[in-house]
């Protein structure tokens, strides 16, 4: 039985992309609701990922200068653990789970309200494609994620160098020396690759649950914690697919 409702469920959601890229709504229209989406979805989170990251970004520096017991291993390792972890990691994964709670909640909730109050059937009822007018334009606001990401990442180590220096763990030349080591372009490529797909998957899976939703208001909240756990664990398992594919 959990089988077969989870089928249903997957087949719903690429029903759902096949009809958000067919019938669309008309330009002029869709300029207007992508700008509030970039406003809504983007500029919007600026601020919870700048403070987040820029204190996390402090919080590994100093978590490892303070693992930093053998005075062999030199203190330039703070600037390139707080380089490595942001990039790889904290950055593109973890501020886009957090952004499944944030952004996921307020899609879902926006178009459930929506469905909820019929205001959904009412454009299918005027002959517009309600999936390609609520959820496109959510789409292609979203393909602006990785400028998020790349503030957090800036961010991060930004906080990292002032958490290490003026917490007199490290000094400037040690830390910038730990950023320069070894350092691989192709990591800021593997970051920005994973980012998209994030963003399309924190674009979708909320609006999937909020348009198929059924019942009342009470309803609406228990998509949104659908919403967010479908999110995370697809965020969390194409990372591990990307990971594979890019880095191994």
């Amino acid at each position: 039985m959990v089988i077969t409702n989870l089928i249903k469920d997957i087949g719903s959601y690429f029903i759902m992309l096949k009809r958000v890229f067919s019938g669309f709504t008309k330009g002029s229209v869709l300029k207007e609701l992508i700008f509030k989406e970039i406003d809504d979805l983007i500029i919007g989170s600026l601020g919870i990922v700048a403070f987040i990251s820029f204190f996390v970004g402090g919080v590994i520096a100093i978590q490892t200068a303070l693992n930093l017991e053998n005075p062999l291993i030199p203190k330039s390792l703070i600037g390139f653990a707080t380089r490595q972890s942001m990039i790889l990691e904290f950055a593109p994964t973890f501020i886009s789970i957090i952004m499944a709670g944030k952004m996921g909640s307020f899609i879902t909730s926006s178009i459930g309200s929506m469905r909820v109050t019929e205001q959904i059937d009412a454009l299918d009822v005027m002959g517009i494609n309600s999936l390609n007018y609520l959820v496109f334009p959510k789409i292609v606001a979203l393909m602006l994620f990785p400028l998020l990401i790349a503030l957090s990442m800036f961010l991060g180590i930004t906080g990292g160098y002032l958490a290490g220096v003026y917490g007199g763990f490290t000094s400037t030349g040690e830390f910038v020396a730990g950023l320069q080591d070894s350092f691989e372009p192709f990591h800021l490529t593997y970051a920005f690759i994973k980012t998209f797909v994030f963003a399309f998957i924190l674009a979708t899976v909320p609006s999937w649950q909020g348009y198929f939703m059924k019942g009342g208001a009470l309803e609406v909240g228990k998509a949104s914690t659908n919403s967010f756990v479908w999110t995370s664990v697809l965020i969390i398992l194409s990372n591990y697919i990307i990971t594979q594919l890019l880095l191994s």
